[in-house]
Parts: C-alpha cells; structure tokens; sequence
C-alpha cells in the first residue's frame, strides 16, 4: 500500500497588507492554489487576529493572471535574455546620459532585503538616489515631522499604549477599516478600562461610531487645530516645565508661529464648535496619558509635515512622550513602509537612517566599497515621473507597484510612460495598468512564494516566509536586481539568500555607530541561514551584546524615555507651524472638495483583493460619497452615476448618497483601475501638488464639480466566464467584480439596450424574457448551471438581489428557479441583502431579521448570525442597522399612537 501523504505543515509568516504586521498560519493545499489561514496567536502585534482582507489571503494564492515569462514588448522570452536587455538598456543610458539618467520606483509591498539590493545597486554603484518608493505617497511627512524634532526618523510609541493611554486621539484615520486589528484592541481598551477616543475627521466614519469626541474638521485645517491646543497646553498646568528646559529647544518660536487666535476663530476656520474645542482641549491638558495616532489624512497634505510637527509639538510641550501610553504615533499604511525607511528606500534618504551628510556618504562608501557612491539626494516620486515626462530620465525600473494608478495626475504618469525609452516592470500579474506599459516585463515573486523581513508601525521586523514554490520563470526582485548589478559589472551583488543580505543589512546598520543613530540591528549582524529562518518578531533597536539602546535604556523598545535625542543636542526641537492654505482651492466652477481614501475590504490597486469574491461583496464598485442636499442640487439620482471631474482629469462613479460627508465635501475610494472598471482612476483627478518638505502629494483635498451621468439604460449581470474586454469597452459605463464561481457586472449605456445584452449573451439558446417596455432579462444555462445573465432597466439603476444573484452561478437551477434569477429576486424567503459582514458571507436581511427577533446589540447580532464575530470591523455597520431599525420601530409607534 502507498504511504499516506505527509500533513501540509503550517507556516509562520506576516500579513502582505497594511503596516498592523500581523503575524498569520498558513497551510497550503496540496495543489498550492488555496491555502488556510488563521491569525498567529503568538504573534505579539495581532495576538490571533486578523482582519477580512487577511482572512481571505488564502484565496489569493491562484495562479490566475500571473505574469509567469519574461515578455519583451509583448513577446516571451527567455529570464537570460530579458535580464541582459534591462542591464545593456541601464548601462547605454547611463553611458551617454549619466547616472541620474535611470531611475528606480520601488515599493512598500517590497521585502526589507528586496529594498536593500535595490538602494545599494542604485545609490552605492550606479551613483543616482533617483529611487523613491510608493511610500512617499503615504509616510513621508511623518519622516520629515520625527526628523526635524527628534533628529531622526524614530517611532517613539508602540501597540501596547492603546491599550496603556487613557486619552487616544486619532487623527486623519478610519482606523476602524484601514487598521481593524488594532482599532479592536483600542475598542477593548475602551470597554475595560474606559479610554476615551477622540476622532479628528472631516467625515463619519467607521472609527467615529465608536468615539467619544468626534471633531468633524474642515479638510486642511488640522495645523490651526494643534496650533491652537499648543497654545493652549504651553498656557495651562499640562506643560511640563522641566522637561521642556531640560529636553528641549525652540519653545518660544513655535508658538510665536502658532499665534493667537481666539477661540471663535479656531472654530470659525477649523469648522468644529467652540463647546467642542473646549471638551477636547481639557481632556488633553488633564489626562497625561494622551496617546495621537494619525494616518493618511494628516500625512497626504501639502503642509502634511507641518501638521506632524504641530501634532508633535502638543507632546513635547506636556513632556508627554517616551512613556507608557503617550506620544505621538504614525501608523503606516504598507506592510513594509517602515522597512522601507529604515533601508533608505526613500530619494532623500541613504541607508539605515543614514543621509546625504558627508560623514555618512563616507561611512557607506567605506562599509559598500563603492567609490561611485551618491552624494546627494535624488528626485522624489512626482518630481521623478515629472523627469521622466520630459525627458531627463530616460530608463526607469518599476517594481511591485502601479504608479499609473496611484500616484497624482496619474494620466500625465501614464503619457510619460508611454514616452520613456525603456520601461521595465517587474511584477506579478499581466493585467496592471502599469504592466501593459512595459517594454520589458519581468515576472516577480509575490507573498508565499518570497522569503524575507518587514517592518510594521511600531519597529517590529518579521519574518515573511514562503510556503510555495516560485511559478514559471518568476524570480525574487533581489535576485533580479543581483543579476543586473552583476551584468554591469558590480562587485557586492553575491547574495545566495535573503539571510546573507539581511545580515549584511544588520552588520551596516551597527557600523560605526555607537548609539548615534537609533535604528541598530546589530545583533543580527552574523545571522546564519538556520537562525534567519528561526528568527521571531523583535522591535529595534536591538545592538549587539553590551550595547546601549534606545537613548538610556538597555534594549528599551520605547524610544526617550529619559528625554534624550538624536539631534546634536541630544535636545529635541519645536518646529514653528505657521498655519497654510491647501495648495488648490474651490471655485465656482469646481466647488466640491474630493477627499480619498480606502474602503474596508480592498486593498491598494486590487491586483490581490480584486481575486476573492469575498471581498468585493461589501462595495463592488466605485463611488462618490456626497451629501443628500448636495445630491438635489447636481440633480444626482440615488444609486444613478455622476461624472466627478477636476482641472486634471475626470472619473464616472456611483452614487452613495449619505449624510456621512458634509455639504461641499465628497468622498471617493482609491482602488479602481482599468482592469476592473470603465473610468475609475481617481488619483487621475489629482494634481501633483506636494508638501515642499516631503514632496508627499495632497490626495485630501482636490477641487472637482459632478454633473449628472446621462445613460438611457443601466444593467447588472453575473457571469461564469470573465465577459471580454473589447466588450466591456464598448460600454459607455462598466465596473467589473469577482463573484462565487465567475464574475459580476455592473453597467450603463446608451442607445439599443437588446444590443448590449446580446452583446454580452447572445441569442442562442438563452433563456429570455421580455419583462416590460422598460426593461428586458436574459439568462444563459449548460443544463442546470447558470452561465450568464443579464438584467437591464431604463427607468434607473437595477433592482435586484445582487447578493443572491452573484451566488447562483454554483446553483442547480430548474425551471421555476430560472424565472427568479431573469426576474433577479430569490424566492420568498432566501433574500440575502447587501453583504455586511465579508468575513462570515451575512447579509443585510439575516441581520434584519436577528435585530427583529430580539437582538439588541452587535454581540447578539453575532450570535444568532456570526456576523462581526472574526475581524469586528463591520460592528460598526451592525450598530448602525440596529440604530436605524429602532428609530423607524419609534417613528412607527409614534404614528400608530397619533
């Protein structure tokens, strides 16, 4: 008899997604295109958690739309043959044009070791710092704001203070979906040991339901805010004179800079009440224990470095960091934004916390043996793809991100593309919009299949480990960039392994140091390849045996404690924030400000999120957000679409109508792409204005007016088989989901409705009903399986079950079966609703139905449906229903008694 097959192992590994750094379990399937997943509860930063898009991971894993060969403009060949033309292409340009000819666009998603050869190969032997990271789009204030006040750029705070501080105040984040796991440990902090939370944020969110204080602030005003609570802090009991003179410097001209604004007039500009400004202000001054996390909404600003620095300020003035529960603390939005930093992924940066000073270029110099070394700062990412548009660099090598989509005037960055003389892409999928851009496409490994180490929000390195083989012709981008360091003639491209690169990284980051710079791993300077596959997260710094750490604290993993600093003067300093206007301003012909963010579910450009149907049931498609009397006022129909237009560019979204934003606001998610919509691209409406400190763009606060979208039918429709591109292009409006067993889609058109559903179905041997004169149904079977089908209204948008039209296509289907699914309702009895709860599958009606039979809080709702029982980051959606259904029950009564 045959052995029986050994039991898949389990495999420690991190979380590909935000900056939480969750530690997960993973078990493959044998045929390595599922996987199980679970949250390692051993992991210090998740503890056992885990949020939706993690959950999901292991039905990311397929090898569906990989890029698995070299393609070179379009053709296969060989990694041999590619590899030699990205080296031959780098080395004429350079040759003719110089090292700041070429350039590097990196990313967050990259793994620390993948950054490592990248910085060393472009700053150390190509002698360009022309490589910046798609982390300038999201972390790269908070950079400039630790740098100018601490000396370096330091995380002093950790996870433990949510649950340490009394007062957390959250700044420009809906911490509730973009960070869940740790908004779960901040709500239970709250529950046991009645933390107060203060949610700064123009709009109601996810993270609002749960504060005790919301200040729903005027888009840029946050300077005004911390200026004014400064002011306020440096004039009352809660500044702790000692420490200022003894810690710090510049006191008197930070606040000569924040002024002296009345209250009535912080209110009048900042948009948040007097009686408002009041409470927060005195929680502030009378709780020590005050912890400021802040995210994307102060960081993508252009005065985002000021409004760090003011926030950083209102610490430093109250003596109120390096200790439990209390400082400020910048939350990042990738897996490895951090590493990224450490490693000097950034332009302005050098290597482990190192810059452009000439003691550091000579240090690096000496520790690489790389004569051409950079001795000064390259471009930042607009400024870079603004040199590629006009010509100044001429060869450019993107990798593991998707700049057509992401970055600010992002139909310029296309057209430059388009234009450059070589375009290399490294990457995973075929199907980006960045990748079709490419004249050499080189396949990348992704998250199971690459090994090495990320950094999360609160200096904690961990391991990624991979638990499949490389597809195809996929190579590691170290590897990759190892081989083309080599191809041009480069000593110090060696590496065999992730664990000889992360110990050369190690061994840099303690060379002559001595506790003068924060970030020292050295510890792990001689790490062998058995201890770096056995490595377990640890937070920097952690030196080497009999060093000191931490500004006075051995092996300390908060950072001042003892109120030292690595400035000069060991002192730290108060920058002065003057108070600036956003870079662009509304008008009448653009009046509506258009903030961007993130929905629960989806991640970045969805090249990962957008392969699980479990994720795209929550929001399937993209939207603005606006107000219901701005909504009259546009003449926008609920539901309908709305062109949203700005000076650079224009998108055709759905309509949510809510009174979540305010008038003359709107709100609009970043995750669309080509791939999975008609018009979509929101980052295309932005214009590339960036902090001067940071060169960090403002995605908070775009200028942009909505016109009604005029379609003479609107459809929706589910498939088996993927509906064709030339199709969908044919389509005046399309937005494109996964669904259980194929695909959903969204659409409107003008013109014959029946040719765009025979388009898309055709006649034969469909199933058709003509339902009324105002709209039609098709639906197509292979026996008793649903293939496609299509429903279409000219009287509006669609109403259908789209939930339990979407979960048919794995369905058996009789004859009375099929008149529901051409009718798009379910039979009496199995409507399923708006999927609430991603994780558990719940929709709308089960919950509905659980609060009428008794369920009077989010915990009974779980138990009768399991619904917000996993990650709990739809509790807040629960609470929502439960609070509307009890006022409609109110106004009922009311009526009856009346």
């Amino acid at each position: 008899m045959p052995e029986p097959a050994s039991p898949v192992p389990e495999v420690a590994t991190t979380c590909p997604y935000c900056g939480v750094g969750c530690g997960v379990l993973v078990k493959a399937s044998p045929d390595g295109q599922t996987a199980d997943v679970r949250g390692d509860p051993l992991h210090p930063s998740n503890k056992g958690r885990l949020c939706s898009k993690g959950s999901a991971l292991g039905e990311t894993i397929d090898r569906e739309e990989r890029l698995l060969v070299p393609l070179v403009r379009g053709v296969e060949t060989s990694w041999e043959e590619a590899i030699s033309l990205v080296a031959d292409g780098f080395s004429r340009t350079i040759t003719a044009h110089g090292p700041d000819s070429v350039a590097f666009y990196v990313s967050g998603q990259f793994l620390t070791e993948d950054y490592y050869v990248a910085n060393k190969l472009m700053k150390g032997f190509i002698g360009s710092a022309n490589i910046d990271t798609n982390s300038r789009l999201c972390m790269a204030s908070s950079v400039v704001g630790h740098k100018r006040a601490f000396g370096a750029d330091t995380v002093p705070g950790c996870y433990e203070d949510l649950e340490l501080a009394d007062l957390v105040v959250m700044v420009g984040s809906n911490f509730a979906w973009c960070h869940p796991v740790l908004h779960q440990r901040l709500l239970e902090a709250q529950c046991k040991r009645g933390t107060r939370i203060v949610v700064i944020d123009p709009r109601q969110t996810a993270t609002t339901q749960a504060a005790d204080l919301h200040l729903p602030i005027r888009p840029g005003a946050d300077v005004h805010l911390f200026n004014a609570l400064f002011r306020h802090l440096a004039q009352t009991s809660a500044r702790d004179a000692a420490f200022v003179a003894s810690h710090t410097n510049g006191l008197e001209a930070a606040l000569t800079a924040a002024g002296d604004m009345p209250l009535s007039q912080v209110a009048d500009v900042t948009g948040i009440t007097e009686g408002d400004l009041r409470t927060f202000f005195s929680w502030v001054e009378t709780t020590s224990r005050t912890l400021t996390v802040y995210s994307q909404g102060v960081n993508q600003s252009s005065s985002g470095s000021d409004k760090v620095s003011a926030i950083i300020n209102t610490h430093l003035v109250t003596g109120r960091i390096g200790k439990p529960g209390m400082g400020p603390f910048s939350i990042t939005g990738q897996p490895n934004a951090m590493g990224g930093r450490e490693v000097g992924g950034l332009a302005n940066q050098l290597v482990a916390h190192m810059d452009f000073a000439p003691v550091d270029v000579d240090r690096v110099r000496r520790f690489w043996k790389a004569p051409a070394i950079a001795v000064r700062p390259g471009l930042k990412a607009v400024d870079l793809f603004d040199a590629v548009a006009d010509g100044r660099i001429k060869a450019i090598w993107i990798m593991a991100t998707n700049p057509v989509v992401s970055l600010p005037d992002a139909d310029k960055v296309r057209a430059a593309l388009e234009a450059c003389p070589l375009v290399v892409v490294s990457e995973v999928v075929a199907t980006s919009d960045t990748a079709k851009l490419a004249d050499i496409l080189l396949p990348a490994t992704t998250w199971g299949e690459k090994s090495g180490t990320v950094t999360n929000s609160e200096r904690r390195i961990s391991r990624q480990r991979s638990f499949l083989p490389a597809p195809g012709e996929a190579r590691h981008d170290w590897q990759a960039l190892c081989e083309v360091g080599r191809l041009l003639g480069h000593d110090g491209f060696d590496f065999q392994s992730p664990a000889q690169v992360f110990a050369e990284y190690a061994e840099l980051s303690a060379f002559e140091n001595a506790d003068r710079r924060d970030f020292d791993i050295g510890a792990h300077a001689n790490l062998n390849e058995e201890a770096y596959e056995k490595l377990q997260p640890f937070q920097w710094p952690i030196p080497k045996a009999g060093k000191r750490a931490g500004k006075g604290d051995l092996i300390s993993h908060r950072f001042f404690a003892d109120g030292q600093f690595y400035t000069p003067d060991g002192k730290a300093r108060f920058i002065p924030t003057p108070a600036r206007k956003p870079g662009s301003a509304v008008s009448p012909d653009y009046p509506f400000i258009m903030n961007t963010g993130r929905v629960r579910d989806h991640w970045h450009t969805m090249t990962r999120t957008g392969k699980t149907a479990r994720l795209s049931t929550h929001m399937a498609e993209p939207f603005v957000e606006i107000h219901p009397e701005d909504a009259l006022c546009q003449d926008l129909d609920v539901a309908g679409l709305a062109r949203v237009a700005s000076l650079k560019g224009e998108a055709i979204l759905r309509v949510l109508v809510t009174n979540r934003v305010r008038k003359g606001e709107v709100f609009v998610p970043i995750h669309w792409t080509d791939r999975y919509s008609s018009q979509a691209r929101v980052d295309a409406l932005v214009a590339p204005i960036a902090d001067p400190h940071s060169g960090q763009p403002e995605f908070k606060f775009t200028p942009v007016k909505l016109t009604r979208f005029v379609a003479d039918w609107y459809g929706f429709g589910v498939f088996a088989a993927e509906p064709a591109m030339e199709l969908l292009a044919a389509l005046d409006y399309w937005a494109l989901a996964r669904a259980p067993g194929g695909w959903r889609l969204e659409l409107a058109g003008s013109g014959n409705m029946s040719e765009a559903v025979s388009a898309l179905i055709p006649d034969t041997d469909a199933v058709s009903l003509q339902m009324t004169q105002d709209g039609m149904a098709r639906a197509l079977f292979d026996d008793e399986r649903l293939m496609a089908t299509i429903k279409i209204s000219s009287q509006g948008p669609v109403i259908a079950d789209r939930a339990w039209l979407a979960g048919q296509l794995k369905a058996s289907h009789g004859p009375d079966s099929r008149f529901a699914i051409l009718a798009g309702r379910p039979p009496s009895g199995k409507a399923t609703g708006r999927i609430v709860c991603s994780c558990m599958g719940i929709g709308m009606h089960a919950i509905q139905a659980a609060i009428a039979a008794g369920a009077a809080n989010e915990q009974n709702i779980g138990k009768a449906t399991s619904a917000g029982t996993n990650c709990g980051s739809c509790k807040p959606e629960l609470r929502t229903i439960l609070e509307s259904m009890r006022a409609d029950a109110v106004r009922v009564g009311k009526v009856t008694a009346e």
